[in-house]
């Protein structure tokens, strides 16, 4: 009996507890945050902006587990050749709000829609770019909203298959995916970052600030929703749609990427023929962030 007491708490209410004695995100935090915040219909939501007020627009839309700091030294070289970027963070990563909600691909095409409508930003065309997970939520953008980009750029993008460690496939398992994924993901987010602390890199104390997100309530349950949501179908009608589309698609890829492997490259281009695919020698999945130089001479290079 009492063996079986403890089995219980530890596969039901262990986890429970863990993440409701985590830090919730309040005003304390976001006193000290970078940039500005907005309510939006599921939330308040973080934003930065860098760069000139009337350079042509670049909106970034970051990952899984990453929020927005992925994007500061990419955002910076932008900025430096006349461009004006828009970040943000996703609902339960950063300092935005942490919604409990099915995180499909219409979830994160709305979000980027209120905001868009909330910042006033109606008619402008503007660049697309998404990283791993923003690259699937960007490519589905783009092929409900064609009409509002001028370029959409894909660096080691979601979409056409990933390898999210063990935590994502126990994650499946029918009644107690849940508590599995809330007990091992932690530690194999944590040894992820460590990987990152080896890169030199375009975002001080990327890892520390990654691993950082697992003090808070709500980031572990948005992880898991988006893995249950948006990754868990592909791109392919989002990018059968694109084939037509009047603007350039680059899509960026580390040829050492262990999470989005260099053959998804090929997966992409049987979809739409139209990509250009870019690989960036020694890359891993940590591209914005390791390859910063690279991936803007490339696309200064293109034009």
């Amino acid at each position: 009996m009492i063996i079986a007491l403890l089995l219980f708490f530890t596969f039901f209410v262990f986890p429970i507890l863990k993440e409701a004695t985590k830090q919730k995100l309040g005003d304390k935090e976001r006193n000290n945050a970078p940039g500005n915040f907005v309510t939006l219909s599921r939330g308040v939501v973080h934003y930065r902006w860098f760069g000139a007020e009337t350079g042509d627009l670049v909106i970034c839309i970051h990952g899984l587990t990453t929020p927005s700091f992925v994007f500061e030294g990419l955002a910076s070289h932008y900025a430096n050749n006349g461009k004006r970027v828009l970040v943000y963070d996703h609902y339960g990563r950063g300092y935005s709000d942490r919604p409990k909600a099915k995180q499909d691909k219409v979830f994160f095409i709305n979000q980027l829609n209120e905001l868009l409508n909330k910042l006033e930003i109606k008619e402008q065309k503007f660049e697309l770019v998404g990283y791993s997970m923003g690259g699937s939520i960007a490519a589905a953008y783009a092929a409900h909203n064609p009409g509002r980009l001028n370029k959409l750029i894909l660096i080691a993008s979601a979409g056409a298959g990933h390898n999210l460690g063990v935590s994502a496939k126990v994650a499946k398992i029918p009644f107690i995916g849940w508590v599995l994924f809330s007990i091992f993901f932690g530690l194999q987010h944590a040894r992820s970052t460590k990987i990152d602390t080896g890169f030199k890199s375009s975002v001080p104390k990327v890892a520390e600030r990654q691993l950082n997100e697992l003090r808070y309530r709500g980031f572990v349950p948005s992880v898991l929703a988006s893995i249950k949501g948006i990754l868990s179908n592909d791109n392919y009608d989002d990018h059968k749609a694109l084939r037509d589309a009047d603007f350039e698609i680059l899509a960026f890829w580390g040829d050492c990427d262990t999470v989005v492997p260099i053959s998804n490259k090929e997966v992409l281009s049987s979809w739409n023929s139209r990509i250009n695919n870019i690989v960036i020698r020694d890359g891993s999945h940590s591209l914005p962030f390791s390859h910063t130089k690279e991936i803007t001479d490339a696309i200064n290079l293109i034009g």
